[in-house]
């Protein structure tokens, strides 16, 4: 195991800059998830960690050594890829053991971790089998299994449950969280599912067009966005975004929508009256409430099972309810809701959070 730390890291592409500058420390055990959308740079700074792309500028350090110059097989890191790459003519045990035969190790020593490995991955009964005869997931496991065999100093996952299926993702996704407890293994996943960043990580770094934007805890993330990108990006439905203008006066405070009804909030101190915001709101936290302050007209319900998903407009603007009430089942084309305080979230004009 290994701490981690990138300081000022840039990487450019000839004149074409796509990371601006990432400064993050990973410590020892951890398991972080690099989260953003495609192109924000994400596998690539896991990629420099790697060693397969150079750094532009700035540094990296695996357990305070700056690797910047390294080879990739002198940094002492595992990584995963969202193709399994396993070699065909060889079994299950022998792609394993690939690595370890490479180095020469002992022959008594490959049997025992590859057995290791095996019996902590559920593929006992596979070891003698080749790739063809694999199910999706059994491969990834056997590529997680090469991985862990040679007890790096790190594991990076490049989005590893991308060519899974739904089911095979979630399954997958619990058995690398149980394999993270028992190994305690410093971990870097990426992945542009916000689901899997929420449900795997110790802390997640969100990324969008090459800049972290926020760094924490997934609940972190959950209940204080930094800015309108985090805020929309985590979280499922998508939080609700409506511009309005913080008006405080009184013993009122509120921000005017743009049909002028006030939606109630907290005082915010480092807002002027009338300053332009962006009220949010999740959709889980909306109230529906025969009473409430504001109307919507309702376009679309998506039953889910477990809860149902209402598709409103609002002022003209999409609005989303997600609600485990099914009497809303046989509602009208019109939908009443109130903003609980404590669950409205407001940014300024740059899209940053205010507190």
């Amino acid at each position: 195991m290994a701490s981690i730390d990138i300081s000022g890291v840039k990487k450019s592409y000839g004149h074409f800059p796509v990371l601006h500058g990432v400064d993050l420390s990973i410590r020892n055990g951890e398991f972080i998830v690099l989260v953003g959308p495609s192109g924000c740079g994400k596998s690539t700074l896991l990629r420099m960690i790697a060693g397969l792309e150079e750094v532009t500028s700035g540094e990296i350090r695996i357990a305070e050594k700056r690797v910047n110059e390294l080879a990739p097989k002198d940094r002492d890191i595992a990584m995963v890829f969202q193709s399994y790459a396993l070699y065909p003519h060889m079994s299950v045990a022998e792609n394993m053991s690939y690595s370890l035969r490479l180095r020469k190790t002992a022959k008594d020593k490959i049997t025992r971790v590859v057995a290791d490995a095996a019996a902590k991955l559920g593929l006992d009964p596979l070891l003698a089998r080749r790739p063809k005869a694999l199910s999706g997931g059994q491969r990834q496991r056997v590529a997680m299994g090469r991985a862990i065999v040679r007890q790096p100093k790190a594991f990076l996952f490049d989005e590893p449950l991308s060519n899974l299926d739904a089911r095979l993702r979630e399954q997958m996704r619990a058995e690398i969280k149980k394999l993270h407890g028992e190994l305690g293994a410093t971990s870097i996943y990426v992945t542009h599912d916000q689901i899997e960043a929420m449900t795997l990580a110790d802390r997640i770094v969100a990324m969008h067009g090459g800049v972290v934007q926020q760094v924490g805890s997934p609940l972190d993330l959950y209940d204080r966005p930094a800015n309108l990108f985090v805020a929309g990006f985590i979280g499922s439905p998508g939080m609700n975004f409506m511009k309005g203008r913080y008006m405080s006066g009184g013993n009122t405070t509120a921000v005017l929508l743009a049909d002028g009804s006030p939606v109630a909030v907290e005082p915010r101190g480092g807002l002027e009256n009338g300053t332009e915001v962006t009220l949010g709101i999740r959709p889980e936290h909306v109230a529906i409430s025969a009473m409430g302050a504001i109307e919507a007209d309702l376009d679309l319900v998506e039953p889910t099972g477990f809860g149902i998903i209402m598709h409103l407009s609002l002022h003209g603007l999409p609005f989303k309810i997600f609600t485990t009430d099914r009497s809303v089942l046989g509602s009208g084309s019109k939908v009443r809701a109130d903003f609980p305080k404590d669950r409205l979230h407001i940014f300024d004009a740059e899209g940053n959070r205010v507190d």
